[in-house]
């Protein structure tokens, strides 16, 4: 087996690989022997018709198809292996050269791209610091008061903000009604802004019974294309006007939230106060980390790598999504959403590489203690045992690695930012 590899621009390595004669007919014997076992030939069982009946029987290009697929799968560690090349993503495979007396294959490998290491000690980046005011904890006590407000219907008078009016509704486009605009006895809070705008306010002020008319614009950005920046005409009847009383804000209200541990206001104030506080500081240890994150890929040069495209499809499909129902959701075409979400997953791509370039930079490893460590802590997440959490990752102790590679790397750089 020859392999000729040959680095590409954008972190790509081809290789070309020519098979041996002998390996490659011995292959395609093997690939007969195996197509022939599902051949039926009248007067034999399947598989023990003589092998030059089968061959009558069977394409050569199936054979070939066959054997290359054998082949391949027999080779390809080896052949990556012998490249020295690690694949960043999922390879590709194109066929050269195919015939009973050859095969060679060209193989695009996506790599770990390139890295021209900057700075990455005494970086400028500062943590803020996280306060609460007086008004969030009060905005929290507002929307608790909400929810537990009491809704009375309201004899006389017309619909007010704040009130929940209970409509049928249907909207039209120039005259034509259009699918999913209507509603019948539908509750609707004026001020909850779950409508499309303009349509709550233009709600204030009608009354019972009353057939009444509301035009509005849809958004340009609209989720529903074939209704994004259209005018629109929807008729109205309210039916019934519920008014909402409050409750006050006090140890009653403190005991309706309902939470382990409070029952009085000043316990839910404080409750208030720490989640609001916790909340906050994840917010800013991500902004810090981000800053950290933008310094590092200022500071260096990173290779452009056609990994990308792949890591933009995982991020959709690890969050259960693939293009086709993203697509749905959005409105928005393939190429919408590779530019929307490529930021971020060239970010993604950079920062990697810049911390394994720094992980090599550092020569920085990992001990036995240090593994066992992490082991346990994962074994006592997920309530393990320490034996089945090493059974489980038996074979690919390196991704354990490698994460706490990377976050010694991330340590580092946090250790030596610039006082």
């Amino acid at each position: 087996m020859k392999i000729d590899n040959k680095k590409l621009e954008n972190a790509i390595v081809e290789l070309t690989v020519a098979f041996d004669v002998d390996e490659w007919k011995e292959t395609q014997k093997k690939a007969l022997n195996k197509l022939a076992k599902k051949v039926k030939i009248d007067g034999f069982r399947p598989g023990k018709a003589p092998i030059a009946m089968v061959k009558a029987r069977v394409s050569k290009g199936s054979i070939l198809e066959e054997a290359t697929d054998m082949i391949l799968q027999a080779n390809f560690v080896k052949i990556l292996n012998d490249a020295k090349v690690e694949p960043l993503a999922q390879p590709a495979l194109n066929i050269n050269k195919v015939s009973e007396e050859e095969l060679e294959v060209r193989i695009l490998v996506p790599v770990k791209p390139e890295v021209e290491l900057g700075e990455y000690k005494g970086l400028e980046v500062k943590k803020t610091r996280v306060t609460v005011t007086k008004k969030e904890i009060e905005e929290q006590l507002t929307n608790y008061q909400s929810q537990f407000a009491e809704l009375s219907v309201k004899e006389d008078g017309n619909v007010a903000d704040g009130d929940t009016a209970v409509i049928d509704f249907e909207g039209f486009i120039d005259g034509v009604a259009f699918e999913g605009g209507k509603g019948e006895n539908y509750p609707l809070e004026i001020g909850s802004g779950s409508f499309v705008p303009g349509f709550e306010e233009q709600l204030v002020g009608m009354g019972v019974d009353k057939e009444e008319e509301i035009k509005i614009t849809f958004p340009k950005d609209y989720g529903a294309v074939d209704l994004a920046g259209k005018e629109a005409v929807f008729k109205v009847t309210v039916h019934e006007i519920k008014e909402k009383h409050l409750p006050e804000i006090d140890d009653e209200l403190a005991k309706d939230v309902n939470i382990d541990g409070v029952e009085t206001l000043d316990q839910l104030k404080d409750h208030i106060k720490a989640n609001i506080k916790t909340r906050k500081e994840n917010e800013n240890e991500q902004k810090f980390m981000d800053d950290i994150y933008d310094a590092l890929i200022a500071n260096s040069k990173v290779e452009t790598s056609e990994a990308l495209l792949k890591e933009i499809e995982q991020n959709l499909q690890r969050q259960g999504l693939n293009f086709e129902v993203y697509e749905q959701f959005t409105g928005k075409n393939k190429d919408a959403i590779k530019e929307d979400v490529k930021p971020q997953a060239e970010k993604r791509v950079k920062i990697n590489a810049i911390l394994a370039a720094i992980i090599e930079e550092e020569k920085l490893v990992v001990s036995d203690e240090e593994l066992e460590t992490e082991l346990q802590t994962i074994a006592d997440y997920y309530k393990k045992e320490l034996a089945e959490v090493k059974k489980i990752f038996e074979g690919n102790m390196s991704r354990i690695e490698n994460d706490l590679l990377t976050r010694k790397a991330i340590e580092l750089v946090k250790d030596n930012l610039k006082k």
